[in-house]
């Protein structure tokens, strides 16, 4: 399975044009959030509609600077993984969006526990579908807000401002793969135990990520290939 990830896309049409070889390559799009450029809602709307003519199989959730009321949108375009659970050829993906809070000045900052609630329906379904350890196998979680502790989380400066408690649960069901976005700074691959976590940094920048993985003979998904690109 091939994955296109993207994500801090801010408005940039342009850049998505710039896709169209990787767009026809790729088995699904995995989109990390923001939409719309900082203090422009309206940029969100033509960035959808672009990218849902790029390709037919995109999973997608909401950034800060996108407005909160913008959910519908993707959940009318059929792309959102939100507070839901979608299958995709046998891999699950779920969803959770927005930012923590922070500067109070993008319209979508939430606490850790409010972003954390979007997983409510993985832990309903996790008596059937997770191992007798609460792991899964086969669960891909999009986050907007990185986990604490690894290359997608670090500013210039050294420090980690993603969430704590998104880390602790990806340690507890271990997706095999987590992509997020939010810290533009930090493009980055790391791993959490078995899970790779990739920010592939602001496609407003030029830089997008690139994920192949594959069902082992025992049932588990793994990534096989995880690439930071840049046009």
């Amino acid at each position: 399975m091939k994955f296109l990830i993207l994500s801090d896309i801010h408005g940039d049409l342009e850049k998505l044009d710039a896709l169209d070889a990787r767009f026809k390559e790729a088995d699904a799009v995995l989109f990390g959030g923001d939409y719309a450029r900082f203090e422009h809602e309206e940029t969100g709307k033509p960035v959808l509609d672009k990218l849902l003519s790029k390709h037919e199989n995109i999973f997608s959730v909401i950034g800060n600077c996108d407005n909160p009321d913008f959910l519908s949108e993707i959940e009318h375009s059929d792309i959102s993984v939100e507070g839901n659970l979608t299958f995709f050829e046998g891999i699950a993906i779920a969803g959770s969006g927005g930012g923590t809070k922070f500067t109070g000045t993008t319209p979508f900052e939430r606490n850790e526990d409010e972003i954390l609630s979007d997983y409510t329906v993985v832990e309903t379904a996790s008596a059937e579908s997770a191992d007798e350890n609460g792991k899964w196998s086969n669960l891909i979680l999009i986050m907007h807000n990185p986990p604490k502790d690894t290359e997608c989380d670090k500013l210039p400066n050294g420090v980690h401002v993603g969430s704590e408690k998104l880390r602790s649960y990806i340690e507890k069901r271990a997706p095999f793969l987590v992509v997020t976005g939010h810290i533009h700074e930090s493009a980055g691959i790391s791993k959490i135990g078995k899970t790779t976590v990739i920010n592939p940094g602001s496609l407003a920048e030029g830089k997008y990520g690139w994920v192949e993985a594959e069902k082992t003979a025992d049932g588990d998904w793994n990534v096989t290939k995880a690439e930071l690109l840049e046009m």
